[in-house]
């Protein structure tokens, strides 16, 4: 056995947060030879894990939790056992979209509170650059600990993509910031022993924090740009969806990102917040995050604007027509709801008083009805909110036809527009 092989037997882990992030962690340090602590506040949560039972729909999950079991815990005195811990809890917005840093605060003090000398403390929690310095830092300052000396801070910001087949916590590369050298070199260390990728440490903590930010923003600014054409689009009565794949044909300096009915999940909705909060403290104006946000959250709207538009042309209101919303997940294929667009279209469709009617696979204990059948024959127009596999297999046009459906809004452009309209039934997609 060599000396990193021997490391991995005689240490403990603790993960603080046992949720789509820090559970695959936990099950995954474990199947690499690691003694495995889950703090988690949610008994109901711990007792699933303990029984082997994933509380979440995850395939890596479902396969490794019953065979790489590990002990989930509410009691924080067992904090004090593990040589590694990784604080893997929520950073969310609140409904004007200022950062919530609450449960980062209170997970940090909890570990600061119950912390064994020479420690690595681990923040894989998305923030904003300076949060670790200005916040977490002085946290465990504060309980007596010194950086660098009883307690090494490092920062390794979460990369997951739940349903993705091919990459997940066992092979996305990670970066690595931390406070000092010795901090830097053992979280790099950790995870070049539970990941197969690439482990990059960056020059600085705060290089680290930014990371993350810069990803999400990325993608939201890109999905901003596609949703503004598809709107731009439908007036022109353009395709979008056909011509972001022909221009996709080129080979270099093009990265196609699609339309939807929103933009959904932990990351993206939220992450851009947090660097125009921050950065607005420091006296900068991050104008064209501001305005991507924009966009993005103006889609659930546009999408029941299309309803009415569509209803119009069949005669009919949207007050009091049955309209079925298919999905609640804010991604295929999961039962993952946060930030999902589906919960603001429904929010829209309640305002209009129009009789919403929900279904979801995936979430079937908020679903409204009891299946797709049930949903098809309460109402007359649909809403594609979330393009689940279920979905695409079960609605043919004949489908639709047999149950009265007059109108179809395609909210992930998932269907063959023309089909549906040689149908008669009045079709709409996003930017189609």
């Amino acid at each position: 056995m060599n000396t990193n092989e021997e490391r991995t037997k005689q240490e403990t882990v603790c993960v603080v947060g046992l949720g789509y992030v820090g559970l695959p962690l936990a099950v995954r340090a474990r199947e690499r030879g690691y003694r495995v602590i889950g703090f988690d506040v949610n008994e109901e949560r711990n007792a699933l894990i303990n029984d082997g039972k994933s509380p979440i729909e995850d395939q890596y999950l479902e396969a490794k939790l019953p065979k790489y079991r590990f002990e989930a815990t509410n009691n924080p005195e067992r904090i004090r056992e593990a040589d590694i811990l990784l604080i893997c809890v929520p950073t969310p917005v609140d409904e004007l979209h200022n950062p919530d840093l609450t449960p980062v605060e209170n997970a940090s003090q909890t570990v600061a509170k119950n912390l064994k000398k020479g420690a690595l403390v681990v923040l894989e929690s998305t923030v904003n650059p300076g949060v670790s310095e200005e916040i977490i830092a002085p946290l465990f300052e504060k309980e007596g600990h010194t950086i660098g000396h009883d307690v090494f801070l490092a920062h390794c910001p979460e990369r997951i993509n739940p349903g993705d087949d091919v990459w997940n916590v066992t092979n996305i590369p990670r970066v690595v910031g931390a406070f000092d050298a010795e901090g830097l070199a053992r979280a790099v260390r950790f995870y070049e022993s539970i990941v197969d990728g690439e482990i990059r440490p960056m020059k600085s903590i705060r290089e680290a924090e930014a990371v993350k930010v810069v990803e999400n923003s990325f993608r939201d600014i890109n999905i901003a740009f596609v949703n503004e054409l598809a709107r731009s689009f439908d007036c022109l009565d353009i395709d979008v969806a056909d011509v972001i794949r022909g221009a996709s044909t080129k080979p270099f300096s093009f990265m196609p990102h699609f339309p939807s009915c929103g933009v959904g999940g932990h990351c993206i909705p939220v992450d851009p917040y947090y660097l125009i909060e921050r950065a607005k403290r420091a006296g900068f104006d991050h104008k064209f995050l501001r305005l991507a946000r924009e966009i993005n959250n103006g889609m659930p709207e546009y999408t029941v604007e299309l309803l009415q538009d569509a209803l119009n042309e069949v005669g009919l209101p949207l007050n009091k027509t049955g309209v079925g919303v298919l999905g609640l997940s804010y991604k295929a294929n999961i039962d993952d709801l946060r930030e999902s667009p589906s919960l603001e279209i429904i929010k829209h469709l309640k305002r209009h008083r129009a009789t919403v009617h929900v279904f979801d696979p995936h979430i079937k204990d908020q679903s409204t009805v009891s299946s797709l059948e049930a949903l098809l024959e309460a109402s007359t127009a649909l809403i594609l909110a979330t393009n689940h596999r279920e979905f695409l297999s079960e609605l043919p046009p004949e489908i639709l036809k047999k149950h009265g459906i007059l109108v179809f809004i395609d909210g992930k452009n998932a269907f063959d527009k023309k089909a549906y309209q040689e149908a008669g039934i009045v079709y709409k997609g996003i930017g189609r």
